[in-house]
């Protein structure tokens, strides 16, 4: 194997590398950006079931005193 060879194979194996490194990052960035979507609904959903639990136990409270 001469000298060019080589380096061909190595280029080769770096490009490969690097495409590699690119979609690795795209995924991570695309998994951050749908959590950055997803944490707005959950905190919706959560502050939504806080408020019927206090509704709850408020209701839970008048009864007991009537």
């Amino acid at each position: 194997m001469g000298m060019q060879d080589q380096f061909k194979n190595k280029s080769e194996q770096l490009k490969q590398q690097a495409k590699e490194a690119m979609g690795k990052a795209k995924d991570e960035a695309s998994e951050r950006a749908s959590q950055g979507r997803e944490r707005p609904e959950e905190q919706a959903r959560r502050a939504r079931q806080e408020a019927q639990d206090r509704m709850d136990r408020e209701r839970m409270a008048q009864d007991r005193d009537a």
